[in-house]
Order: C-alpha cells, then structure tokens, then sequence
C-alpha cells in the first residue's frame, strides 16, 4: 500500500527572510522614540514636583519669618530664616503696618511661568515696637 500526502501551498512563503522587507530595525526605532518620550515626561514631572517642593519651602519660610518679626527679632535673623528654609536665591519682602507684619517669599523656579511665592501675616506681640513702612531684604 502506498500513502500519499497532498501538500497545499495557501500563500505562505516558507523562506522567513523575505517575509521582513523594509520592517527591519523598525523595533529598535520605536524602543529608542519611546524611551526618549518617556525620559521628557519624567523630566516634566520631576520639574513638576520640584516647583511644588519650593512652594512648599516659601510658605514654611515665609511662616517662620513671620513669627521671628512678631516676637521682635530683628530682620537679619528674619532674613537668615529665609536662607536657611527657602529655596537658593529666595527674596524676602517686609512690610510692617500697624501691629500686624507681612513677609513675603519669592522664588526662582525650574518651570518657566512658575514663580514659587508665599506670604505670611503675624500680629505682633505686646511689648514689640510697632512701625510702619516696608523693607526689602
């Protein structure tokens, strides 16, 4: 007895060589686009979360800066607050009206058309001169 197979050819084309065409390297090519993609969202997240963190480090500063004048510490100390809690290159606004002293804090930011800032009010304490006018420190 003797078997015979039919074989039906359905289009495939048994050499995978030529099935790939012009495709090669296109895997690579996209890996690399999205991975540059990739690295741009995080570097705007990170910058993101950096201009929250100095916002944050305003309001703190401006807060303590607030309380030191109230208690009748002199600006320097005030100012040397700022420094130390506040993002590098922070300015601090002083102005004294009534009983009451308001400290601003402004920032650089890594984001452009982000400026960190922060203001604080404290109601000076008895006993502390009381002046008015601003100082810029």
């Amino acid at each position: 007895m003797c078997t015979r197979y039919l074989s039906i050819d359905m289009g495939r084309n048994d050499d995978r060589g030529d099935d790939r065409g012009d495709d090669r390297g296109s895997v690579t090519v996209e890996a690399a686009i999205g991975l540059c993609a990739l690295v741009a969202v995080f570097a705007f997240v990170l910058a993101g979360v950096m201009a929250a963190v100095d916002q944050l480090r305003c309001t703190d500063a401006a807060a303590q800066a607030a309380r030191a004048l109230a208690r009748g510490e002199p600006e320097v100390g005030a100012k040397r607050l700022v420094d130390a809690l506040a993002p590098a290159g922070s300015t601090m606004t002083v102005n004294l009206s009534g009983d009451t002293v308001l400290v601003r804090v402004s920032a650089r930011s890594v984001l452009p058309g982000v400026t960190p800032q922060a203001e604080a009010q404290a109601r000076l304490e008895p006993g502390v001169e009381r002046g008015s006018g601003s100082a810029a420190a």
